[in-house]
């Protein structure tokens, strides 16, 4: 099989809507998936998957990152070339921790390093936007940190979001998945004034206190009224573990994107207490669930030739 070239690009995982920014902010995390593309001389598509959840990955031309890929190359109005596509995957599917922005962010960044980069972060951004539909994953994801993104028109604004270093995410990942459009469709089509304007004002505090540590408005400032009270519900377990993790000494916690991986924000101090008790509640509720301390990524997307 000739090779021409290869690129290995690195995306992290992202957690979305931190309470009350539901669909406009999220944050890169220290979980990583790794794409490795290498064209291919004599034509065809190839797509392995290492990692624990591999056999959960289409192999074929319904792979998202593919999609992604091909969706680049319409972009820019050339075919796109033949490929073998390798995944080696460390972030958990469907789980609310970004995986599809994952794909769609390197399947773009991979064909834009291929293609000698003919696009901009900013118009591989917006295409990332266009192709998830909302930016919360897709932005940190491509440019690391935590980030707010606002559209005006046809294009975006996008705000770096200072992030004192005492803060802690601590996620809970449990052994089930729970589908992005599954938690769409719990929610309702309109909203009340009421719970608009207490989501600006928890938004508004939420962005002071990631800025500042300061405890109370970090309290305060993770509730929300738009999506959460209506997705607890398909995530067993979710109380329990919610009174376990404010029990010692969490912040807060809040569901990490559609779920079900459900995410704390704590100091560093209470971070191992934390962990300890959120796994203890889920086991309790007969469900397996891996919890870890991550940090902010910084980085966002990497990639090496």
């Amino acid at each position: 099989m000739s090779v021409i070239s290869s690129i290995t690009v690195t995306v992290p995982a992202t957690t979305a809507n931190l309470g009350p920014g539901f669909d406009c902010i999220g944050a890169a995390l220290t979980l990583y998936n790794k794409f490795k593309f290498t064209p291919l001389a004599e034509g065809g598509l190839i797509i392995s998957v290492t990692g624990k959840e591999a056999e959960g990955v289409q192999t074929d031309e319904n792979n998202l990152l593919y999609q992604a890929f091909v969706k680049f190359y319409q972009y820019i109005g050339q075919k796109p070339p033949s490929v073998k596509m390798e995944i080696d995957l460390g972030v958990p599917l469907a789980r609310g921790l970004g995986s599809s922005a994952t794909a769609i962010v390197g399947g773009l960044v991979g064909a834009n390093q291929l293609a000698d980069a003919p696009l901009s972060v900013l118009e591989v951004m917006k295409l990332a936007i266009a192709m998830e539909g909302h930016p919360d994953n897709v932005v940190p994801a491509l440019l690391g940190g935590c980030r707010l993104a606002a559209s005006s028109g046809d294009s975006w604004e996008i705000c770096d979001v200072p992030w004192y270093g005492d803060i802690i995410p601590v996620v809970a990942i449990p052994d089930f998945e729970l589908s992005t459009s599954e938690a769409r469709q719990v929610l309702p089509p309109q909203v009340t004034r009421s719970d608009a304007i207490f989501n600006t004002a928890h938004l508004g505090l939420l962005l002071r206190g990631l800025q500042t540590g300061q405890e109370q408005w970090l309290r305060t400032a993770l509730q929300d009224k738009l999506h959460q009270p209506y997705r607890q519900a398909l995530i067993p377990g979710y109380d329990a573990v919610n009174a376990a993790a404010l029990g010692a000494g969490a912040y807060g916690m809040v569901i990490s994107g559609a779920g079900p991986t459900l995410l704390a924000l704590v100091n560093q101090l209470q971070s191992q207490a934390v962990q300890e008790a959120m796994l203890s509640a889920w086991q309790s509720a007969g469900i397996m669930a891996v919890v870890r301390s991550l940090s902010l990524d910084n980085q966002g997307v990497t990639y090496q030739r």
